[in-house]
């Protein structure tokens, strides 16, 4: 092997890239980012999958699971792929969760959409795959419609998305955090939220989720519930963690800036 064959492939076994002559699709960065929406589409499929099949299994089958069994189905699948692709993607499946990430300087915008559109591919792939095995019909739908008022509904899902924000901001993104226990404490906190919420609203705390049962289903009564109050609650619940997060500067120093939102997140 020539010299210059020798140097060029070291180049690439440690990430330095590669001469211009190298293709695109070779670089390191490209590949790691590839990987990442990978794990996004694979990590949201298998939630819905066993979230949302959970529930049409309990539907089909005269209430074999219950409602409390179906509660746990989603924090162990939540908790489950969080530690299963998490150092991979950071384990998102929820394009609310991406963007508060993006807003407040924890992941990169630029990647936002690309990791949105990952999201809606898992959650509307295992959406169709449940209809595909269980032939699904219109009573068994196993996605979210507002029981009641969709205000009231609206109101649920922009507070059970802050809890959760919050949850992710405390064990994920907070260097303090015992990181080794940020699945279960994010699993445990979609449990929780289903309990309270499942009955009324269908605790989505996610636009993929809902989304993607829609789709394929065309049932969209509602959906803006699902697509605005997620959002809405995990910019909340983010920007709440925000204002608590450690610093040991004064708040005098921090409000002479001209956003204080940049410096908690400088001198976090």
């Amino acid at each position: 092997m020539k010299d210059d064959e020798i140097v060029e492939m070291t180049k690439i076994e440690n990430g330095v890239g590669t001469s211009a002559k190298g293709d695109f699709c070779s670089s390191p960065d490209v590949v790691k980012f590839t990987q990442k929406i990978i794990a996004e589409v694979l990590g949201t499929y298998f939630v819905i999958f066993c979230g949302c099949g959970s529930v049409a299994v309990n539907k089909i089958y005269g209430g074999t699971i219950t409602f409390p069994g179906i509660c746990v189905v989603w924090g162990l699948i939540v908790m489950v792929m969080v530690y299963s692709v998490g150092h991979i993607s950071g384990a998102h499946f929820n394009p609310a969760v991406t963007i508060t990430m993006a807003i407040f300087r924890q992941f990169k915008f630029k990647d936002v959409i690309p990791y949105i559109l990952a999201q809606l591919l898992g959650s509307t792939l295992a959406s169709g795959t449940l209809c595909l095995i269980f032939d699904v019909e219109m009573k068994h739908y196993f996605g979210t419609i507002p029981v009641g008022p969709n205000l009231r509904s609206f109101v649920l899902e922009i507070i059970i998305t802050f809890l959760l924000m919050f949850v992710v901001s405390g064990v994920a993104t907070d260097n303090r955090a015992i990181g080794e226990l940020a699945g279960i404490a994010v699993g445990m906190t979609i449990l929780l939220a289903v309990l309270v919420a499942g009955p009324i609203s269908g605790a989505s705390m996610n636009p993929a989720r809902s989304l993607g049962p829609a789709i394929v289903m065309h049932q969209y009564k509602g959906i803006w519930v699902y697509i605005t109050g997620p959002i809405i609650g995990a910019v909340l619940g983010g920007f709440a963690y925000s204002l608590i997060r450690f610093t040991d500067k004064p708040l005098r120093e921090l409000t002479k800036s001209g956003s204080f939102l940049k410096s908690m997140e400088r001198t976090s």
